[in-house]
C-alpha cells in the first residue's frame, strides 16, 4: 500500500476501538470503496491561446505552437488535478505514459 493510502487508513481509525479491531475493519472497507471509484486520467502535452479568427482558419496541416519545449515532461492529471509528470512510451503498439515525478500531496491539495 502506498504511503498516501496508509495515511488515509490511519485517519480513518476510530480512537479507542483498537482492542475490538473495529478501526481496522472500517479502514479496509473504506479503502475497498475508494478503490472502485473511476478516475479520469489526462496527459497534457501543452497549451496555447489563440483568437477565434485564427481558430476558424485552421485546416489540415495547420500547426499551433504550444507553450512547452520538446522533451519537457508531460503533465498527468487525475480529474483535472495534476498528480505527476511523465513521458510518453510505447507499450507494444500502443502509447503509454511513464511517471517520472509524483506531485507532493500538499501541493495537490493547494489546487483543489
Amino acid at each position: 500500500m502506498s504511503d498516501e493510502a496508509e495515511n488515509v487508513v490511519e485517519e480513518a481509525k476510530i480512537p479507542g476501538a483498537e482492542s475490538a479491531g473495529i478501526d481496522e475493519r472500517i479502514s479496509k472497507e473504506n479503502m475497498r470503496v475508494l478503490e472502485n471509484i473511476d478516475v479520469s486520467l489526462t496527459v497534457e502535452v501543452g497549451s496555447a491561446e489563440i483568437k477565434i479568427r485564427d481558430l476558424l482558419r485552421l485546416n489540415e496541416g495547420s500547426v499551433i505552437e504550444l507553450d512547452r519545449l520538446a522533451g519537457d515532461p508531460l503533465d498527468i492529471l487525475a480529474n483535472g488535478t495534476m498528480i505527476a509528470k511523465g513521458e510518453v512510451v510505447m507499450v507494444g503498439e500502443r502509447f503509454g505514459i511513464r511517471f517520472s515525478e509524483i506531485v507532493a500531496p500538499e501541493k495537490r491539495m493547494e489546487t483543489l
